[in-house]
Formats: C-alpha cells, sequence, structure tokens
C-alpha cells in the first residue's frame, strides 16, 4: 500500500509537529502537516477558521487535506487532532501505520497553554480537554496499529519508541531537515538582572515560547496561598480559565475584571483592585497575575507595588506591545488628567510569560501597534530587527511572519540589557524613551483612544527630525526611519494645527527637568543620546517634517 511511512494522530498539544519532524530526520524522509495544509489553503490561521467560518467549514478544508496528504506524501504525516471525527477519513487510515501519541490531562494542560490558538479550548482548558477525550480516544484507538504515549518522555524516547514499534529502517537524513529535538519546544529564557538594594528588584526571566501556562505555578511558588487573576473585559473568558485552572490546583484564586486598554489606567480602577485584594484577604506572600495588554500590565504591577506596600506578580502579556515593552522592566503606573504614567512606581515582576500563541487572534492594527516599539529597539540598539523588517514587510506585520519570534526575543533583550544597568531610569534607562516625548503628548491630546504604537511611530520620525535638524543624524537614517515604519503600516504624521497643544502637554513630560525639555535623539543607528532644550525654532521646524 503506497502512502505516508507513517501517520501521527492525537490530541492537540501532544507533539505530534515537534515529533513528527524528528521522525522524519531519523528516517530520511520528509514531513508534512495536515494543518499546515489548512492554513496555507485558507490563508489565515485555524483559530480564525473557526472564528469566521465555523467548525464545520474547517473540517470540510481538513478533509480535503487529509486525503490528499495520504494519497500524495510517503515520508511523516500527522493529522490534526479532530481529524478522525470524520468516517471517511477513518476508513481511509484503515491499514495504514498509524501512530496514536497519547497523554494525561495534566500533561495536556501545561503544553497547550493560553489556549489562544486552541480554539476548543478556549474557555477551562482542564474541562474542556476531558470532553474532547472522552469524545475521540476511542477514534484514536480504533485507527492506530500502536500508541505511544508522550508523559514525562523527550520527543527523542518518543520517536524511538515509534520506529521500534513499527520496526521502521533508519536512514540518512533528508535534504533541509535538521533533528531539532527538544529544544524547539523549549522556550527562550531572558535574564533582567536586579538592582542590589532596591526592594521588590530580585533578578527574573522572560519566557518567549508557546504553551507556556504549565510556567505559572512554579513562579507563584510554594508560599502563596491566594492568588488575584486581573484581566481586561476583552480577555474574560481567558481570564476566567486560568482562574480556574489555578483554583484545581488548590490556591484560592480570583479573577478581577478591569475595562480595556488605557481606560483601565486610573486611580479608580486601582481602588476597585484594592478593594478586591482587601475582602479576600490578601497577604504580602500572595501573588497578583496580570493578563492582556501592556495597559493591564501597567494596572497589575502598579497594584502590586502599593498593596502592602509591594507583592510579587507575574505578567502574561498577550499583545506585542505587552510582551517587548509593558510586562519588561518593572515600570508600572496609571494615567492622571494632567498625562500619561504620572503616577506609578517601579515594581519590576517576579516572571514574564511571553506565549506568542497569544498573538495569533490579535487584530491586525494592534499587532502593527505593538511593532514601532519592535523598531525602537532597532533604532536605538539593534540594527539586525531594522533588516529582518526591511527584508519582509509584510511578515512582520503578522504573527505567521517567518522572523516574529526572532524580532519579539530580540527586542526584549534589548531592553532586558537596560534595565539591567538602570532600574529606575537615573540614567542609561531614558533611551527607552526614543520617540515618547511626543507620543505621549499625541496620547494625552487624543484622550488615549490613539495606539501606544502609533503615536510612537509618529514620535519616533519627529525625532529622527529632530536629530537631523540639530546636526547628529545623517540624512539617510532619518530618511530610513519612514521608510521603516511606513512599510508595515505605521503613521508618519499628526495635525499641524496642534502643535500648541502638545508643546504645553511635553513640558509636563516626566522626562523634562524643571522648564526645559529634554528628548533622546540619534547620532547614528544604535548611538542614542539626550538633547536638552533645543531651541523652540528647531522643534517648530521639526514638527513641520511630521505634521499632515
Amino acid at each position: 500500500m503506497s502512502g505516508p511511512l507513517v501517520v501521527l494522530v492525537g490530541p492537540m498539544g501532544v507533539g505530534k509537529s515537534t515529533v513528527g519532524e524528528l521522525l522524519a530526520a531519523r528516517l530520511g524522509t520528509t514531513y508534512r502537516d495536515t494543518d499546515a495544509d489548512v492554513v496555507a489553503e485558507a490563508g489565515k490561521p485555524i483559530a480564525e477558521i473557526f472564528y469566521d467560518e465555523g467548525e464545520e467549514h474547517f473540517r470540510a478544508l481538513e478533509r480535503r487535506a487529509v486525503e490528499a496528504a495520504v494519497a500524495g506524501h510517503a515520508g511523516v504525516l500527522s493529522l490534526g487532532g479532530g481529524a478522525v471525527l470524520d468516517a471517511a477519513t477513518r476508513e481511509l487510515l484503515a491499514g495504514r501505520p498509524v501512530v496514536y501519541l497519547s497523554m494525561d490531562v495534566d500533561e495536556a494542560v501545561r503544553r497547550v497553554g493560553l489556549g489562544a490558538a486552541r480554539p476548543l479550548l478556549a474557555v477551562n482548558p482542564r474541562r474542556q480537554w476531558r470532553e474532547l477525550m472522552d469524545a475521540r480516544r476511542h477514534l484514536y484507538e480504533e485507527v492506530a496499529r500502536t500508541v505511544v504515549a508522550t508523559d514525562e518522555h523527550t520527543p527523542e524516547e518518543v520517536a524511538q519508541a515509534i520506529i521500534d514499534a513499527l520496526e521502521l529502517p533508519e536512514g540518512p537524513a533528508a535534504p533541509g531537515v535538521e533533528n531539532t529535538g527538544m529544544t524547539q519546544q523549549s522556550p527562550t529564557r531572558i535574564q533582567v538582572a536586579g538592582s542590589a538594594g532596591s526592594a521588590g528588584s530580585a533578578p527574573y526571566e522572560v519566557l518567549v515560547g508557546h504553551q507556556l501556562l504549565g510556567e505559572l505555578p512554579q513562579l507563584i511558588g510554594d508560599r502563596a496561598r491566594r492568588v488575584a487573576v486581573l484581566h481586561p473585559e476583552a480577555l474574560a473568558e481567558t481570564g476566567e480559565a486560568v482562574r480556574q485552572d489555578l483554583a484545581d490546583q488548590g490556591y484560592e484564586a480570583i479573577a478581577v475584571q478591569l475595562p480595556n486598554a488605557e481606560e483601565a489606567k486610573t486611580v479608580e480602577v486601582a481602588a476597585y483592585c484594592w478593594k478586591a485584594l482587601g475582602q479576600t484577604g490578601f497577604t504580602r506572600t500572595d501573588v497578583i497575575v496580570g493578563i492582556g495588554g501592556g495597559a493591564t500590565t501597567d494596572v497589575a504591577g502598579f497594584v502590586a507595588a502599593t498593596w502592602l506596600r509591594g507583592v510579587r506578580w507575574i505578567a502574561i502579556p498577550t499583545t506585542v506591545l505587552g510582551m517587548v515593552d509593558a510586562a519588561v522592566g518593572g515600570k508600572t503606573g496609571i494615567n492622571t488628567a494632567e498625562g500619561k504614567n504620572l503616577v506609578g512606581a517601579f515594581h519590576p515582576p517576579a516572571g514574564v510569560l511571553c506565549d506568542l500563541a497569544a498573538l495569533d487572534s490579535l487584530p491586525v492594527n494592534d499587532y502593527v501597534s505593538g511593532m514601532a516599539e519592535i523598531i525602537k529597539a532597532g533604532f536605538i540598539a539593534d540594527p539586525v530587527i531594522l533588516d529582518l523588517v526591511e527584508a519582509d514587510p509584510e511578515g512582520a506585520r503578522t504573527p505567521a511572519g517567518p522572523h516574529t519570534a526572532e524580532l519579539i526575543e530580540r527586542s526584549i533583550r534589548v531592553k532586558a540589557e537596560v534595565v539591567s544597568s538602570d532600574l529606575k531610569e537615573s540614567g542609561l534607562r531614558e533611551i527607552l524613551n526614543y520617540g515618547h516625548t511626543l507620543a505621549h503628548a499625541i496620547e494625552k491630546n487624543e484622550r488615549y483612544k490613539w495606539r501606544h504604537g502609533a503615536a510612537v511611530s509618529i514620535g519616533m520620525v519627529f525625532a529622527a527630525e529632530l536629530g537631523r535638524l540639530a546636526g547628529r543624524l545623517d540624512d539617510a537614517t532619518a530618511d530610513r526611519h519612514r521608510s521603516v515604519l511606513e512599510s508595515v503600516g505605521l503613521p508618519l504624521a499628526y495635525r499641524g494645527d496642534q502643535w500648541p497643544k502638545l508643546l504645553e502637554n511635553m513640558k509636563v513630560d516626566k522626562k523634562s527637568r524643571g522648564d526645559l525639555l529634554r528628548f533622546i535623539v540619534l547620532d547614528g543607528i544604535g548611538k542614542p543620546t539626550v538633547l536638552e532644550g533645543p531651541d523652540p525654532a528647531v522643534l517648530l521646524a521639526a514638527y513641520g517634517e511630521v505634521s499632515a
């Protein structure tokens, strides 16, 4: 019988892709994933297919993908978790070398993570996992020639068990196939150093990868009895799912819902959180978890910094902006009528979990907004970021792009290096404000209805023009700001008639010293510096270059 050498079936998160690629390398053949075939045909992630067209439409696409792959692929093939629900697919698999990869519920929830790209586990992963397996386990067993348990086994061990069970001959590695092994699934760990003598500034790690929710209990630790999960209204289901999972593990877990975006960053919302903590009996050994974008983690960190003069907190950012900026570094705060982040505290988290799966359902405008902070990191410290964006601007606009993980990791490393040497913005850390002086003035002028990244994009173009006019920055680098930012769809201009208001707003910016305006400008790529008290005529001329 012609067809695949091995067909892998099993639930989502079991590791079919990792094991499949490793197995193909060991057997000297190629690997194919029908989920990837469906995504390629539809032109969108699986989660979006579910949400836009429904499960029935997805299953029809899946059925066609499986039929084509079984007929046309002679290597290792893995099927989506629900492919066996289709009777025609089960009949197609009859008599073929099918391996069912199994695992128990606790391991499943640990691996699946936040589930943003897992539409069937969108609410309570533990309960829904059991329900899915009750419906599917007998189908996996029906089509399988052999069952291989993955619990407490490395991908290498699972691959060897498959080879042994099917008595497959190992061969030379196929061209272009690498033995990535277990490290492919391991998260990237970025260290952020603590600040000696500063309360709440112990070293911590930023984890970047997929399926990271299983790391949360370890970060919470054994001393905590209570956990408060702070989340925005838009992530109510996710917040409740995390709360329930923590409750199932023995914590007294509560969920505190916040308004969406910048509307959460008020003293009234902070007071609401304090009340919830007080009524729950939160002590200094208990932990706050902030799940959401930059505004949510700002508030979660601020509440943690002020409750009992400081309790531990963990950030789980779900946006690009949150991952590369707001959740790293320990700056927490809320807004006032007078300006953005004027009330706050330096209170680093105990850890940060950047689960890239959460970005799959992020609206494109929110994703692109976060790119402004990534591009900023490129200009002030890491030009490779700019090269990657310029090489594939369209790819940089989507989490499905080829450089997504690298762009995010590089940006986090830039910030981690800066804040590790300067926690409280007494020197070097000020460079992270590149483009932010005008950006914060624009945000205030728009009553915080603008996306932060859009304002930062205009702020960086302004700072580049200011640097050029001050004789600091060469023309080519100043022009590069416009080309890179525009290539990913970020704005370059703001209303020209608003300059008087923006100037007044900038005078109360927290980076100012008395009446002296301070701007971060560049002497070149990777060479940020401070420009103090520029001539008002130069400021006006620079703004003229970004006026619409």
